[in-house]
């Protein structure tokens, strides 16, 4: 059985505040019944609005959740409340699962087992029929053809993409942004600037730079200098226009990286398949929603327990709101994964898969390990030699935070040898000053050229999410 959640843990699942307030709504026992927990799989069913009672079904390893009830929210209130009940002590283990909550984790497992039985079969070439063979020919060279295609497009708006930096430098940044869509008078509007491109390059199939470019749209709204900065993000990709040009001449790691950055997409199965995994204990160290990216993007940072190495899963919101992971997108603060992660190819190996999990995400038995600045910024400094276009650097760093003397200057996070960072992100900081209470905590978060965004912060062995 499973070890129990603390009710926090069970809480930071919840999509959004009316959902926390109605899990605690959902506890009352009045309204459950048939309750039981068994292995990695917790079940009841929950008296609501409807002639029959809301069968709800939990599995741990997960999370993964079912209900029957009309909400398409994910996880629903009724799941949060059974997992608060079962937090509470109040759920009975029993040795067999009810029917319902048996059929819906086979059908869930059988699934799964079909899925990875695709993503890892050779094809079966060796009994393959002469047709059979023929038609893999024809599946390669049409494959083959559509690479080529694609590059060629690559090509063509890179090249575009190239002489756009060149008018944007040459008339002036105050101009070329007042220029484009959205601006007048003179002066930046409201961005997007860039837009134009950005829909060019997703039409050459280089949606990494349509991206960058739609973040590099929001720059001149970012207050004083910046024209600095996107000057610098200009350079950035006119060097990944160079880096791409001699993409054969580069080390593996680095050639992943650029075409990463392009846009070029490494499917998961290929990852899972063709990457060597990396086991271990992974404690779920910041948790980021990022809503106005092109697409709606959840960030969920780990850390090695053993290895000290940092991971990012990554997670995609889908119309409607579902997550196109929902089992990544849903990993508790503040707990442990036991599980093999698979780093997608690229230097410094950061982006990774979940792929098989030993054990149901658990509560820490500790915080987690944190260094000094220095060691910090060494990180930092080696990350972005390997991967120059790296924007934000995995960090966890033990620190006091320090008000401003003046009400309108930066806030910093001081570390035992008085190294400091400066903070950005004001609401969040004065929790980050009470959890402290003038001492030093681990601060987890996001390093950038503009200081550290903190998204958790340790109280003895419980996470706090600070943004």
């Amino acid at each position: 059985m499973s070890s129990r959640w603390t009710p926090e843990a069970v809480l930071a699942l919840a999509p959004d505040d009316s959902s926390r307030r109605g899990a605690s709504g959902a506890t009352r026992p009045v309204k459950w019944s048939g309750t039981g927990a068994s292995a990695d799989l917790i079940w009841g069913l929950y008296a609501g609005s409807g002639g029959q009672p809301y069968q709800i079904v939990v599995e741990l390893a997960g999370p993964a959740y079912k209900c029957s009830c009309p909400s398409r929210k994910l996880p629903c209130k009724h799941a949060l409340g059974l997992l608060l009940t079962w937090a509470n002590g109040d759920v009975p283990d029993t040795a067999e699962a009810a029917d319902y909550a048996a059929a819906w984790l086979g059908d869930r497992r059988a699934r799964a087992a079909r899925a990875s039985a695709r993503a890892t079969s050779p094809g079966g070439e060796a009994q393959a029929s002469p047709a059979d063979a023929e038609a893999a020919r024809k599946r390669e060279a049409a494959t083959a053809a559509r690479r080529a295609q694609r590059a060629e497009r690559v090509a063509g708006g890179l090249s575009e993409l190239e002489e756009w930096l060149r008018d944007q430098v040459r008339v002036g940044l105050p101009a070329s942004v007042s220029a484009g869509p959205g601006t007048g008078r003179g002066r930046p509007g409201s961005g997007r600037h860039a837009d134009v491109m950005a829909a060019r390059m997703n039409d050459a199939q280089a949606k990494g730079l349509a991206g960058a470019l739609h973040d590099l749209s929001l720059v001149p709204l970012s207050g004083d200098g910046w024209p600095g900065r996107l000057l610098a993000g200009y350079a950035q990709l006119h060097l990944l226009i160079r880096a791409h040009e001699r993409i054969g001449e580069l080390p593996p790691g680095l050639a992943a990286t650029v075409r990463s950055r392009i846009g070029y997409e490494t499917t998961r199965a290929d990852v899972l398949a063709g990457q060597p995994p990396v086991p271990g204990r992974w404690l779920v160290t910041g948790v980021r929603d990022i809503p106005d990216a092109s697409v709606p993007t959840r960030r969920i940072w780990l850390h090695g327990q053993e290895t000290g190495r940092p991971a990012l899963l990554l997670a995609f919101a889908a119309p409607g709101g579902a997550w196109n992971d929902p089992d990544t997108a849903m990993l508790p603060l503040g707990t442990e994964l036991r599980a093999d992660l698979h780093y997608y190819p690229g230097d410094p190996p950061l982006r990774a898969l979940a792929g098989a999990r030993q054990a149901a995400p658990g509560p820490a038995t500790a915080p987690p390990a944190a260094g000094g600045v220095g060691a910090l910024l060494a990180a930092w400094s080696a990350g972005v030699a390997a991967d120059p276009w790296q924007s934000s650097w995995p960090a966890l760093v033990a620190g006091t935070p320090v008000a401003p003397a003046l009400d309108d200057g930066p806030w910093h996070l001081v570390d035992a040898d008085g190294a400091a960072l400066p903070l950005r992100y004001g609401e969040s900081l004065w929790t980050l000053l009470a959890i402290s209470g003038g001492h030093p905590v681990p601060v987890a978060g996001e390093l950038t050229p503009d200081g550290l965004t903190p998204l958790t912060a340790w109280h003895g062995r419980q996470a706090v999410a600070l943004s």
